[in-house]
């Protein structure tokens, strides 16, 4: 498991995936917030491909949060769109609803730092979020990425087009300070 000051990421379990179905992925207005595609209700039991890892998938690495006091399943991160050659990769996170606002997403945040820089050997993260997603962020710019632009409407949410800020974060201007 990899630790950060509050949470640890750790491979996704079984027990898991109900959790996180009923908790982000079934509220159609965060999971459209939260995914660059139009909701759409899942069978229960059914392989998707959101919350079931696939160990063979090199593009992207998912893991479970939980909270290191305790052990409670607290969210999802995953580094994805790998890029092994340019050595870069992009960071996305969902919180239970009941974790947020307790600085869980910045220490998330943090720990995917290490694991990209670190781990990864990558050179460049990056995020991209809905403009109006103050707590991600704060959580990159407290992790050190820079807004780079704003993707002008370029996201439809439940009705309407919204900007997107896109962040950057170089190996060379990060800081690390998550225990790992």
């Amino acid at each position: 498991m990899l630790k950060g000051d509050k949470v640890g990421l750790r491979a996704r379990h079984e027990d898991d995936i109900p959790i996180l179905r009923t908790e982000l992925y079934d509220d159609v207005v965060n999971s459209s917030r939260a995914e660059s595609g139009p909701w759409r209700p899942t069978t229960p039991g059914s392989k998707d491909p959101r919350l079931v890892v696939d160990d063979k998938e090199q593009g992207s690495v998912k893991f479970s949060v939980v909270e290191l006091e305790g052990g409670t399943l607290v969210g999802t991160a995953t580094l994805w769109g790998i890029d092994n050659h340019n050595r870069a990769a992009h960071i996305g996170l969902g919180l239970l609803p009941s974790a947020r606002g307790k600085g869980y997403g910045t220490d998330v945040v943090a720990v995917l730092c290490h694991y990209g820089f670190v781990v990864r050997g990558l050179q460049r993260l990056q995020i991209e979020t809905l403009s109006d997603n103050s707590a991600m962020l704060r959580s990159a710019e407290r992790n050190g990425f820079v807004r780079e632009g704003v993707l002008r409407s370029s996201a439809w949410v439940m009705g309407e087009f919204l900007d997107e800020v896109l962040l950057g974060l170089l190996a060379q201007d990060w800081k690390q300070e998550a225990k790992v």
